[in-house]
């Protein structure tokens, strides 16, 4: 897979916690995803954030946005299945097939 995140030059060395949405925002107890303390105190949150998300977990973040919108009633059903058609077919494309 291609990263299509280019890595702004005045981040001189990247952590490895960059970009890895497990640990730059994982799942919490009450089932949403929130940044560590940490991250919120570094000075790459947004770029490293911009980077998960842009990757292959970015696209089962999505997923669950729009399950919870479904959830909670604010998608109807027509709308939940179009956005999970397109989020299918970009995970097929970019070739992430896990927990198809």
């Amino acid at each position: 897979m291609i990263n299509r995140f280019k890595m702004p030059e005045n981040i001189s060395e990247k952590k490895d916690c960059f970009g890895d949405m497990e640990k730059v925002f994982p799942t919490g107890s009450d089932g949403l995803r929130h940044s560590p303390e940490s991250c919120l105190k570094c000075r790459d949150k947004t770029q490293c954030l911009r980077a998960a998300i842009q990757g292959s977990q970015g696209i089962k973040v999505k997923e669950e946005k729009v399950d919870r919108a479904y959830e909670s009633g604010t998608m109807g059903f027509f709308e939940r299945w179009s956005r999970k058609k397109y989020l299918y077919s970009k995970k097929k494309r970019e070739g992430n097939h896990e927990n198809d």
